[in-house]
């Protein structure tokens, strides 16, 4: 296939670059926004029809959850807009589209894990657009594959492992939020997953995907600290009224991955032995 992936500088499109490595038998066209505007729909359907793309990749979306609220328009055009400009060109050549989304379209008042079925109730702006893109994607291309995942992080770019690493290493005490339960997502694990997925017969729809098992953001960092060997930092455990942020955070993020397992075949690893695997990734980098 010919698979173009946007947003390729993030740290999804990075793992997806990685993975791309292990699939040599497709052409692919990685852009970030230096190489297309996902929000100039001319510019979506030029190279979509120029570079004859079987399959979008969409690694690209304003995720900053609390610039969001003060951004909505700019979030809306991302996260909603541009999602259908890919979709609807891909779509007319009859080919696929993978489309990111996220935990967020839940509100996280719920008690059990997250299934596809359920009722959407996005409470911030992130959530509200990131659902949109999700019905633009959905009504523009028949043999859309959406995604939705929760606590993102990987070797590269700015996520919450980067960062409890370098405060663990800096400050003698971190507070973090104890009562905000989910799951961590390696962007290695969700690239693999990705191309598990167009290996196989596609079968459209949404689906749910993160690592294993369940934790809160106050243990998860007591976790990266052991396994990075940090024990001169205090970690606090704080409420999330003790944390205010500009957009409302779910409180539970735990999402159902049967769906995705039994139609998808997938092995998912346990969340700490991904987070084990980036933290070795991290050191090796640093010690090079």
């Amino acid at each position: 296939m010919n698979i173009l992936v946007t947003g390729c500088n993030g740290q999804l499109g990075h793992e997806v670059q990685n993975q791309a490595k292990l699939y040599t038998g497709h052409h692919y066209i990685f852009t970030d926004v230096a190489e297309l505007d996902i929000c100039n729909e001319q510019a979506v359907n030029d190279l979509v029809n120029h570079e004859a793309v079987d399959c979008i990749i969409n690694c690209a979306a304003f995720t900053a959850v609390d610039k969001a609220e003060a951004n909505e328009e700019l979030a809306e055009k991302l996260n909603a807009v541009a999602p259908g400009f890919l979709a609807r060109a891909v779509g007319k050549r009859g080919g696929i589209m993978i489309q990111i989304s996220t935990d967020y379209v839940f509100d996280g008042t719920g008690h059990i894990p997250y299934r596809e079925d359920m009722t959407t109730c996005p409470n911030s702006v992130y959530g509200r657009t990131k659902l949109a893109g999700e019905g633009a994607v959905l009504a523009a291309c028949e043999r859309a594959v959406i995604l939705r995942t929760a606590w993102l992080y990987s070797p590269y770019g700015n996520n919450f492992v980067k960062t409890m690493l370098r405060l663990g290493r800096e400050k003698e005490q971190i507070g973090v939020i104890f009562d905000q339960i989910g799951t961590p997502t390696c962007a290695c694990d969700l690239a693999a997953a990705i191309f598990s997925i167009l290996e196989q017969e596609v079968q459209p729809g949404i689906f749910h995907f993160s690592n294993e098992g369940v934790i809160s953001w106050y243990d998860f960092t007591k976790a990266i600290h052991y396994l990075a060997g940090i024990t001169t930092c205090n970690v606090v455990p704080l409420r999330t009224d003790q944390y205010p942020s500009a957009a409302a955070r779910p409180h539970y993020s735990v999402l159902d991955k049967s769906k995705i397992k039994e139609i998808y075949h997938l092995q998912i690893p346990y969340w700490e032995d991904s987070l084990r695997k980036c933290i070795t990734i991290l050191e090796q980098k640093e010690n090079v």
